[in-house]
């Protein structure tokens, strides 16, 4: 067990709050883009859909740069990496506000997706550290909250406020709050114990042993099935619901609002059982699901179909970060960006299956393919559960990775 002294739990509220900020900051700044393309298209004079570019670099940077990252800076201290990473970050976001031109903007939108990586990673281990080892969930819902809320207000005021005032300034009012976050960290978070752990390549071996694998594939799963149907919602409420204009907005107003609770809510569920937390979250997800596919045309219904996935479907990721860590032992270090790559990766692939969907049979089909998608993680969701860290002092975990990590 982890021994937490009585000073740093004290501070836990300041510094827990602080690292809930910059996740907005930088949950604000990976979203925000997708209301800005039009805009960005026409300033720099490319086509739209080359816009939509800055999307998938920023991905592709969370999914990859992260862990290399990560990997490099292996025996640096976890709050050092915090700043680090967090002052990189609005130095990145400075770069894509003042970017003369597209390429200069999505090598920013690259470099800063793999300091988001980064960032959680760090952000997550400490925020484990500030806390008693029986609110190691919430302690990670506090930072993935960040995220969460950022999707329902971060997104749409910095959307609002680009529209009046040109995309720069959203990069720019990023710029601002990160380096309010950034000084609220090196303020508040105070110094936890240890640095990175173990050599760079048993960090490798113990964050890519089969089990923890075994476990990032359900969270692909289940954010592939998610966002194969999520990434054409608005097309699904206007043709098949019937909503439009303001109602529209309140829809997924609601859903976002949900996004944020679930994520808070599964942070306490974590700590009372991440396993079986991730497969009601699951089977949450098929009812979900399955209601919009078999009754989108009733509005009632829909609201509240997107009230338990936005629930069930943010909810799970505290889980996803507590079994992968825990799982991974002496790999945690690492293991701990390895979640945000997973989500990606099944975030980038699921749109790309509800798009193959929707061109042969609307937005209902992507729906139907998100519900399908989930339906066969199932079995895997249920049996990852059963999945243990190997027994302490055994050959295949001379570290001892069944105890819980010192952090």
């Amino acid at each position: 067990m982890t021994f937490v002294p009585p000073t740093v739990r004290r501070r836990s509220g300041p510094a827990l709050a602080a690292l809930f900020l910059a996740a907005f900051v930088m949950g604000s700044a990976e979203l925000v883009v997708v209301g800005l393309l039009r805009l960005v298209a026409g300033d720099l004079e490319v086509s739209v859909d080359t816009a939509g570019t800055l999307v998938t670099a920023y991905a592709l940077g969370i999914c990859f740069g992260g862990p290399l990252l990560m990997a490099l800076t292996i025996r640096i201290r976890r709050r050092t990496l915090v700043w680090m990473s967090l002052a990189g970050y609005v130095a990145g976001s400075l770069l894509a506000a003042l970017a003369p031109g597209f390429g200069t903007l999505l090598v920013a939108r690259a470099a800063t997706g793999a300091l988001q990586g980064l960032f959680l990673g760090a952000a997550f281990t400490v925020a484990a550290a500030l806390v008693p080892p029986e609110r190691t969930g919430r302690a990670i819902s506090v930072v993935f909250g960040g995220i969460a809320v950022s999707t329902a207000l971060g997104v749409p005021l910095g959307t609002l406020a680009a529209q009046h005032m040109g995309w720069r300034a959203a990069f720019t009012a990023i710029v601002l709050l990160g380096t309010l976050a950034l000084l609220a960290t090196v303020v508040w978070v105070p110094p936890v114990d240890g640095s990175g752990t173990g050599g760079l390549w048993s960090q490798f071996r113990h964050a890519l042993a089969p089990r923890g694998l075994a476990v990032l594939g359900v969270g692909f799963l289940l954010m592939g099935g998610q966002f194969a149907a999520f990434t054409y919602i608005t097309p699904f409420l206007e043709d098949v619901t019937g909503v439009s204009g303001t109602g529209l907005t309140v829809f997924l107003f609601v859903y976002g609002v949900a996004t944020a609770v679930g994520t808070f809510a599964g942070g306490w569920a974590a700590d009372r059982d991440a396993a079986r937390t991730l497969v009601m979250a699951n089977l949450a997800l098929l009812v979900a699901l399955a209601t919009l596919h078999l009754a989108g045309t009733s509005r009632v219904m829909v609201a509240l179909a997107l009230v338990l996935w936005g629930v069930a479907g943010f909810g799970l990721v505290p889980s996803l970060q507590h079994r992968v860590v825990l799982l991974a032992g002496p790999g945690r270090d690492l293991a701990s960006t390895l979640p945000a790559s997973a989500v990606n990766a099944g975030i980038a692939i699921g749109a790309v299956a509800g798009g193959v969907a929707v061109s042969h049979g609307g937005a209902t089909d992507a729906v139907l393919t998100g519900l399908l998608v989930c339906a066969v993680a199932l079995p895997a969701t249920w049996m990852s559960g059963r999945l243990r860290p190997a027994a302490v002092g055994s050959r295949s975990d001379p570290a001892g990775a069944g105890a819980r990590p010192t952090l």
